[in-house]
């Protein structure tokens, strides 16, 4: 009571309206919340209240919405205060981009023209090829390119499509992504490699004949496999089957060189070279010749049975004579089926003292295996010593006619 004219004057001090007479004043109000009023009125700092009071009263935030100045539909703020729909409406960030290309692509050389004198090989649907498509768009470098797909077409429908998505700032800095589709029309002309060809079919300049006089074909398919999976005829203008192998032909010797560097890393081959004079001229000292290259693989595939000669199981430290070729690779893997020693012969060793194959692979008959019993420690990689029981195939129901042989097969 002996506070209250003071407590009266804070008050108008502060601009509020005082209590009126035998109301009870903020000091005589019990609890923390009366308590903390009457200290402020005082100028004292009240006492901060516990973090479980400041989370019961914690208000949640929320984001206003505004409407689009152009249809007024309610949209969240943005540079532009505008809606998608309106701002599309208003604004085509693929104005000025090619809608349809023209490309040119040769059927004889499988390449297509790459401006202004270049053609480079690309499969359907590569990244060779997508990434050939987007240079070909003019208007691209004014905008950001996000991403890019191709959508199916039809092969011989002579057309691509690819779907392309870009990003570019418009309005007051406001960022505008779209998407649109890109067609190309695919038009047939020969490449000057393939012209030459259609004008006359021997205007080559190197000319590379891959052989192997062997019954099957199962080392030319494996190297079939390799040309193509390291492109190794990129540079090829034409490719002729004869009855023991291929004939690759090239625009350049350079390019017939780098092929047959090739070969000598897959497969054993020896090689040879001839030139043949076309034309000169004196005057000015130019000559222009035909090359050609023999690449000879040697005529060993792979579970051939082999009977190496004398020399080559005495230079080997009596490796042999009866072994079987597990591999054709760089160099021809053998293994002795007796004693389980592997030897790696190169092609040049091979060639000093060739010898070929005693039955292949289609000339072997058919066995059945009833019973592995392995050798113990008699074991190199997967490869392990066995008494192995067979019968022939053919003999089921008609004899019990059973065999036990030696085998390098006990894994098998």
């Amino acid at each position: 009571a002996a506070r209250a004219p003071l407590v009266r004057e804070r008050l108008r001090q502060f601009g509020q309206a005082p209590p009126a007479e035998g109301a009870a004043l903020p000091g005589a109000r019990r609890g923390s919340e009366a308590r903390g009023g009457l200290q402020r009125v005082l100028g004292r700092s009240p006492r901060r209240p516990s973090m479980q009071a400041q989370s019961t009263f914690s208000v949640p935030s929320t984001v206003g919405t505004v409407a689009c100045c152009m249809c007024g539909t309610p949209i969240a703020p943005n540079a532009t205060n505008m809606c998608v729909n309106c701002l599309k409406a208003q604004v085509d960030i693929t104005e000025g981009i090619q809608k349809q290309v023209t490309i040119l692509y040769c059927k004889v050389t499988g390449r297509y023209h790459s401006p202004p004198n270049a053609w480079i090989r690309a499969e359907l649907e590569s990244k060779e090829l997508l990434t050939y498509c987007i240079k070909r768009v003019k208007g691209l470098n004014k905008v950001k390119l996000v991403d890019a797909a191709f959508i199916w077409t039809e092969p011989h429908s002579k057309r691509l499509k690819v779907k392309l998505t870009i990003q570019k700032e418009v309005m007051n800095g406001a960022i505008v992504q779209q998407s649109f589709v890109v067609e190309y029309i695919v038009q047939y002309n020969l490449s000057p490699e393939a012209q030459k060809m259609a004008a006359n079919a021997d205007q080559w300049v190197a000319k590379v004949q891959v052989r192997q006089k062997v019954e099957h074909k199962r080392t030319f398919f494996f190297l079939e496999q390799l040309i193509l999976k390291h492109s190794a005829d990129a540079q090829c203008i034409g490719v002729k089957s004869k009855p023991d192998g291929l004939d690759f032909f090239f625009n350049h010797r350079s390019h017939a060189m780098k092929f047959i560097h090739f070969l000598q890393a897959v497969v054993p081959i020896r090689h040879s070279n001839a030139k043949q004079l076309v034309s000169h001229n004196d005057k000015i000292n130019v000559y222009n010749y035909k090359y050609t290259f023999l690449a000879e693989i040697v005529p060993i595939c792979r579970e051939d049975i082999i009977c190496v000669p004398h020399k080559v199981s005495r230079a080997h430290g009596g490796f042999g004579p009866l072994c079987v070729c597990t591999a054709v690779n760089t160099s021809l893997s053998m293994i002795d089926p007796f004693t389980l020693r592997v030897v790696h012969m190169d092609a040049e060793k091979y060639w000093r003292e060739p010898f070929v194959h005693l039955r292949s692979s289609k000339q072997l008959v058919e066995y059945v295996v009833l019973d592995v019993e392995p050798t113990r420690g008699a074991a190199v990689g997967k490869f392990q010593l066995a008494e192995v029981q067979v019968a022939k195939a053919s003999d089921f129901g008609v004899n019990d006619t059973m065999y036990t042989v030696p085998s390098h097969l006990g894994k098998h």
